[in-house]
């Protein structure tokens, strides 16, 4: 009987008209709402900053080893086709490289010995680059 009680006091309550809700807006809201709108867009996009930071500082600290793929020379044949020389391990491979398509062209059973003061592989632009200014890529490191 008591739970009826309260069952018709709850259906009392809700067939009273509800006070408006939608008050009128002040006009000093205005400048409430713009501010709370760039402290949101300050919370997000420092959150993506820091998630940045993070995933760095994550990729730094996971363990590498030496790298297993080297690349140790390459030669532009063409505008979009060139040719590599990779060491897998201790194999050498030479790749062909053309848009769309990288094929190993032979396997050598002797490697080619590199000279210890030979360039490291750069791109061709950086390296045609340097040589125009009169840089040498030694005088980097």
């Amino acid at each position: 009987m008591v739970v009826a009680g309260l069952f018709f006091v709850d259906v009392a309550f809700a067939a009273q008209p509800v006070a408006t809700a939608a008050a009128p807006v002040a006009p000093g809201s205005v400048g409430g709402q713009l501010a709370q709108l760039v402290l949101g867009l300050l919370v997000v996009v420092g959150l993506i900053f820091f998630l940045a930071w993070l995933l760095r500082r994550v990729q730094q600290a996971a363990p590498r080893g030496d790298q297993v793929i080297e690349i140790i020379g390459t030669r532009a044949l063409g505008p979009r086709d060139r040719l590599l020389l990779v060491k897998v391990g201790n194999e050498q491979i030479l790749l062909g490289h053309s848009p769309g398509t990288i094929e190993a062209l032979h396997v050598l059973r002797e490697p080619v010995e590199v000279p210890s003061g030979a360039r490291q592989a750069t791109p061709e632009f950086a390296q045609r680059l340097m040589e125009l200014l009169g840089k040498d890529q030694k005088d980097k490191t």
